[in-house]
């Protein structure tokens, strides 16, 4: 778990945690949710809840994520993360 404080309106939380057994919906042994904050409100996120599977929510849309692995998942939240912060 980690929360990055990016600037006085946004920060970024991490979480994930190896599970027993896959997420419903999912095909590997890890949970996560990954969240960029800006003003108070969730404008990305990444996340693999159960019956959903792996997928990410940029403002109010959602899109289907392929999980390759923790590190690809970090390094394609921070892309993400990175390019809505670009004026």
């Amino acid at each position: 778990r980690q929360r990055i404080v990016l600037d006085e309106a946004a920060f970024v939380e991490m979480i994930v945690w190896r599970v027993p057994s896959p997420v419903r919906g999912s095909d590997h042994a890890f949970k996560y949710s990954l969240a960029y904050v800006e003003t108070g409100a969730c404008v990305l996120r990444y996340d693999n809840e159960p019956g959903k599977g792996d997928h990410r929510h940029e403002g109010a849309t959602e899109t289907a994520y392929t999980f390759v692995s923790v590190d690809r998942l970090i390094r394609d939240f921070w892309a993400d993360v990175d390019a809505r912060r670009k004026p």
